[in-house]
């Protein structure tokens, strides 16, 4: 792929977390305004990640999965088979456009990625990641506004986190999408940090998805929303 060319995906199968977090930063520490760009996506083993921000106290009982810490935004998420995970390694400044139009960006390639299995995803204002209905995945109405001072994940579940870093205008770090998981895991933390909140994938919303069809529509999407 040639530097600013079209993003195609190159799938790294299902690969242990801490060396791909080594490679991608790696790969941005190491590339010059004439490096291409890569979307890299796979599927980790289980595994907890930490973000800078992140407090201890949100991890609430991590028994043999290990924590990992990591330079991204955030709190702390899990990372595990039958999830979808997402690298985009973008020089923002090539492609024209600021981090919060990449954030868009990147959670517009998830709702449409939902969309095509036909489940509705929403945003929540002030939380990055994508948030599905629990009584009706699959409604297209919007999300009503949160009377003040009320829970704004009040019917909600997650099912794709965002957790970036921009270093020398280039990202690392991505998006996860939740397919078919064991979603225990998501028990034993407070998702991006917060308390209470349900995570929730594909499956269990009642959109049997294989792993390969979600990570093919993702990536195809992903290169689509992220082009310059």
């Amino acid at each position: 792929m040639s530097a600013g060319g079209p993003l195609q995906p190159q799938w790294l199968g299902r690969v242990p977390y801490a060396p791909t977090f080594e490679a991608m930063r790696a790969f941005s520490q190491s590339r010059d305004a004439d490096s291409a760009d890569a979307l890299w996506l796979c599927e980790h083993e289980p595994v907890f990640t930490q973000g800078l921000a992140g407090r201890a106290d949100h991890v609430l009982m991590p028994g043999g999965i290990p924590v990992v810490q990591t330079d991204r935004g955030g709190q702390v998420t899990y990372h595990g088979p039958g999830q979808v995970v997402a690298y985009p390694l973008l020089d923002l400044r090539r492609a024209g456009y600021y981090v919060k139009e990449y954030v868009y960006r990147i959670e517009e390639a998830v709702l449409r990625t939902l969309s095509h299995f036909g489940v509705t995803g929403h945003r929540v204002s002030g939380a990055p990641g994508i948030y599905v209905r629990l009584d009706d995945p699959f409604s297209h109405a919007a999300l009503a506004t949160p009377a003040p001072g009320s829970d704004p994940f009040r019917g909600l579940g997650k099912i794709a986190a965002l957790g970036i870093k921009v270093s020398r205008h280039c990202t690392y770090h991505g998006v996860s999408l939740n397919v078919a998981m064991d979603l225990e895991p998501f028990s034993r933390i407070n998702p991006c940090g917060y308390a209470g909140l349900q995570t929730v994938d594909l499956s269990t919303i009642g959109a049997p998805v294989t792993w390969d069809e979600a990570a093919q529509v993702l990536g195809s999407k992903l290169g689509a929303y992220l082009a310059p």
